[in-house]
């Protein structure tokens, strides 16, 4: 008995060892930005399945149309987040931020709750209206391009939190935050699409995001206060025994400081800057990648669900199933890979896994290949890409790191959207079948590799050069 709890203890400080690889001190302060995380996910993974219902719901065709208005909405977007990030400073723009996406949640809610009253129906329904149309087509513009928007202010935040030794070691724990917030968003809401057909389930489920986001603006404030705390702690280590210029209330002055410049920055530092086009690259493959496996799996689930909260609870069961592989990934491989191959071999991974997923979907076409493809890839994509390319903004400056950030994630994310779509859309015309994806991938994957590779030694350097981090 002794024995078999002594290997117990051994296998459970082992899969502890995994998870938190920390120093003494950081726990807390990863524990905090864990649950930031959790709380976003959670939120976004009520509205996941919406948006994915309302943009698939009127057919294939269109779902192709709203990824071309979505790159052209995203570069507004880009330019309009620059302006306010350039007139704000931090502590102030995060909560500002998740602040409007409440507000614009709570109206789509509204709108939709008002027209279910007026006797309207849901998108794709036989009783849709013109207003339930234009918030379905609406709802879904305005989610994807929110959602990179909140993504990057929050890694752009835990970039400024840890330095570059500590993002290698807790990003990755800081991640499994997240996926567990999304696992639970994703079960919810697949579980509550079971139980009714309600036509207020999308007002609903809004509103459960936007109460989310709320608790996000009140963990990202402690969060805050716990790293100013830290960084006082440590410089009082170093024997320097103050904050700033001594401040009375402790707060870190550089949270204060106005990031400064204007809203082009962001775009003349991405065209400028070959580390920020290669990263920007990097996203559009990507993004590319991304897509083509996206209107595999609606063609899918399409054909699979005879009502809108079948549809939403078939979306909401795909992710579930993926964040669950996700999360494994997190746990037993993620930081042990980036640590042992580092930044850019790690970054690598995921152009193979794609190209050996469209290799082995063409032969075999099925339900079951794509949802382990989905999953796989999605786990690939957010637990270990996701960790490592967030570590080559670690190396740029703050106004790069806050601008060109949004960029690369946003406008050149969607890009590559549109670039899929049309790829996708050119090979629906053409008849061609999943066999044509699959050879294109292949090139498609090499560059991708060396580019990864190239992107590793390149952030190496700018490391060793004592870059911004």
């Amino acid at each position: 008995m002794t024995g078999v709890l002594q290997r117990f203890s051994v296998f459970a400080s082992t899969i502890l060892n995994r998870i938190i690889n920390m120093k003494r001190g950081e726990l807390p302060l990863a524990a905090m930005s864990a649950l930031f995380f959790f709380v976003i996910l959670c939120g976004y993974f009520f509205l996941r399945p919406v948006r994915e219902a309302m943009g698939v719901a009127r057919g294939m065709d269109e779902l192709r149309w709203l990824f071309a208005i979505n790159c052209f909405v995203s570069l507004g977007a880009v330019l309009a987040f620059g302006g306010v990030v350039a007139r704000t400073n931090r502590r102030r723009f995060i909560p500002v931020a998740y602040l409007f996406v409440i507000v614009c949640l709570i109206g789509f809610a509204a709108l939709l709750i008002q027209d279910v009253r007026s006797g309207g129906g849901l998108i794709g329904t036989d009783a849709q209206s013109a207003l339930s149309r234009g918030v379905g087509y609406s709802f879904y513009i305005w989610l994807t391009v929110i959602n990179l928007f909140t993504t990057s202010v929050f890694w752009a935040f835990m970039v400024d939190i840890f330095d570059v030794d500590q993002g290698k070691r807790m990003f990755a724990f800081v991640g499994i935050g997240g996926t567990l917030g999304a696992i639970c968003g994703s079960w919810a809401t697949n579980l509550i699409s079971n139980l009714t057909e309600s036509p207020y389930l999308p007002a609903g489920l809004m509103l459960t995001g936007a109460a989310f986001f709320a608790l996000a603006i009140v963990v990202m404030l402690t969060l805050e206060r716990m790293a100013v705390r830290s960084d006082a702690s440590a410089m009082e280590a170093l024997g320097s025994g103050t904050v700033g210029d001594g401040s009375e209330d402790g707060e870190d002055e550089g949270s204060d400081d106005v990031i400064g410049g204007t809203f082009w920055d962001g775009a003349r530092a991405v065209v400028t800057s070959p580390y920020l086009l290669g990263v920007g690259l990097w996203v559009v493959f990507m993004a590319v990648s991304n897509t083509l496996i996206y209107f595999t799996q609606a063609n899918i689930i399409l054909g699979d669900s005879d009502t809108f909260s079948q549809l939403l609870g078939n979306f909401a069961q795909f992710d579930n199933l993926a964040q669950i592989a996700t999360l494994i990934t997190q746990i037993f491989i993620t930081t042990h890979v980036i640590r042992k191959l580092g930044v850019g071999w790690t970054l690598a991974i995921l152009p193979l896994v794609t190209m050996a997923g469209f290799a082995v979907l063409a032969v075999w076409p099925v339900y079951g290949v794509m949802l382990i493809f989905q999953a796989v890839h999605r786990a690939t994509r957010y637990a270990i890409s996701r960790p490592s390319r967030e570590t080559l903004f670690s190396v740029v400056t703050p106004s790069e790191k806050y601008k060109a950030k949004p960029v690369v994630d946003v406008f050149l994310y969607r890009g590559g959207d549109l670039a899929g779509a049309g790829i996708d859309g050119a090979f629906a015309l053409l008849g061609l079948t999943l066999v044509w994806v699959a050879v294109s991938t292949g090139p498609l994957a090499a560059m991708w590799i060396m580019l990864s590779v190239g992107l590793g030694r390149a952030q190496a350097r700018k490391v060793a050069q004592g870059g911004a981090g």
